[in-house]
């Protein structure tokens, strides 16, 4: 079975997480209708169930990465679900957006403990379960070089998780394991609502990030979950260790 994009993943086994919504509900289902077994995890019940009822046959766990006993229960999960792993796509995340003086402890720890810790304990629980010649894409982000105001830290937590997708490059080559990340820019999700940003202030960033798209736009969830899904797929066999932007140019031209 094959997808739109001639991407055939039949009897493949593929975690996603943060998959209840935008770029990783996006990249589950285009797994599902290329044919993969999916396993997708998130916060909202309610989403994966929609999710369920949307893909039969894709399965889903409440999952917070931001929990440091979550990854081994996720680990669980696979090893139940699936067996084991083909590829990974660890795509949850947070984002929170406060000037200096009003950013607090609790809003940096909580995304470095989503956006850094989470794919780093991920990585070590799910690596014995991805077969040699595997896959793992991480969710970067194009706000990690762009100086944005107010995003402090979630800025420098995916400037971390650009060199974590760096090192876990090189530790699992021996096994043919590829790692590698997806670097979103503008994208049409609910990414700055989910933010607690209030809906004028984030209606107002939207369009002045859109006005310096040279495309003209923002990008689709789908738009990046299809260059997420060639990092994973076979079409991507010599590369690793590398981060591909889609931003439609805003941090490139």
């Amino acid at each position: 079975m094959s997808n739109a994009l001639g991407l055939d993943f039949a009897g493949k086994r593929f975690l996603v997480t943060g998959g209840s919504s935008g770029i990783g509900r996006a990249a589950a289902e285009l797994l599902y209708d290329a044919g993969a077994r999916v396993l997708v995890t998130g916060t909202s019940a309610e989403r994966l169930a929609a999710l369920e009822a949307d893909c039969p046959g894709v399965t889903s766990r409440r999952n917070d990465a931001g929990d440091p006993a979550a990854a081994e229960q996720l680990a669980a999960a696979v090893r139940e679900g699936l067996g084991g792993l083909d590829g990974a796509f660890l795509n949850a995340g947070t984002a929170s957006f406060e000037p200096l003086p009003a950013l607090t402890t609790e809003a940096i720890d909580r995304q470095f403990a989503v956006n850094v810790r989470g794919p780093m304990l991920q990585a070590r629980a799910l690596a014995p379960l991805l077969v040699d010649g595997g896959a793992l894409v991480l969710n970067t982000s194009v706000a990690r070089d762009s100086g944005l105001p107010g995003a402090a830290a979630y800025a420098a937590s995916k400037g971390a998780l650009r060199s974590l997708v760096r090192v876990l490059a090189a530790e699992l080559a021996p096994r043919g394991i590829r790692v590698n990340a997806v670097s979103p820019g503008p994208i049409k999700t609910d990414f700055y609502a989910r933010s607690g940003m209030p809906e004028a202030a984030a209606a107002a960033i939207a369009e002045s990030v859109r006005a310096r798209v040279p495309l003209g736009r923002f990008g689709t969830p789908a738009e990046a979950a299809q260059v997420a899904l060639f990092l994973l797929s076979g079409l991507a066999s010599f590369v690793t260790g590398s981060e591909y932007v889609v931003d439609g140019g805003l941090s490139e031209v």
